[in-house]
């Protein structure tokens, strides 16, 4: 048995022209994209493209919800306030003091407002998350009120929106019942009439 330790070979020095490993790794040429490299490019420029029409459309939209907080910050509705939930600006909560001289008044209100990236061109969706019996908001707390649906305006700002939600809990608008409404109304007239014949 030997007691010579054999070298490894990473150990030995480099002998051909007196450059060290490392310095031939870094003088390398950068290697050249095979063909399933280069192909792998082509779909990010696609995804590149889309995601630019994307990022203006929330851009846009960005630019306006901000511009919209700065405002109901500064001036904020009567008995109404409004902001982001968190870090999310296309996600915010919302609180009604119930309206003075109206059945909800001391109530408390707590709304979520969510935007699409498609705002101030759609809609945004508004509901109740504080129960509220009222004829123009259903049980889950959608709100039946024309300027959230067909009758929405590129014009009409958060703030708006929440003065009407204000005006319809002072005065209610039939015309427009929650579907659910309509039925519980319909069954109790119905008993209602029943018990009068009894």
């Amino acid at each position: 048995m030997s007691s010579e330790v054999q070298p490894r070979p990473d150990d030995s020095p480099n002998t051909s022209g007196g450059s060290s490993d490392t310095e031939q790794r870094e003088a390398a040429p950068p290697e050249q994209p095979g063909p399933e490299q280069r192909d792998q490019s082509q779909p990010k420029k696609k995804e590149a493209k889309i995601s630019s029409k994307t990022a203006a459309k929330l851009s846009t939209s960005a630019k306006r919800i901000q511009k919209e907080l700065a405002e109901i910050t500064l001036d904020p509705p009567p008995n109404c306030s409004a902001g982001p939930k968190g870090d999310n600006i296309y996600e915010w909560r919302s609180t009604i003091l119930g309206p003075p001289g109206s059945v909800y008044e001391g109530g408390v209100f707590f709304l979520d407002i969510a935007f699409t990236p498609d705002y101030p061109f759609k809609p945004p969706k508004v509901t109740f998350r504080t129960r509220i019996y009222h004829c123009n908001i259903n049980s889950q707390g959608v709100i039946c009120l024309d300027i959230l649906k067909d009758n929405w305006s590129p014009a009409l700002t958060i703030s708006k929106v929440l003065l009407s939600i204000c005006s319809l809990l002072t005065d209610c608008n039939p015309g427009e019942s929650s579907h659910t409404f309509l039925i519980m109304f319909q069954l109790h007239f119905c008993m209602e009439n029943i018990y009068q014949i009894i």
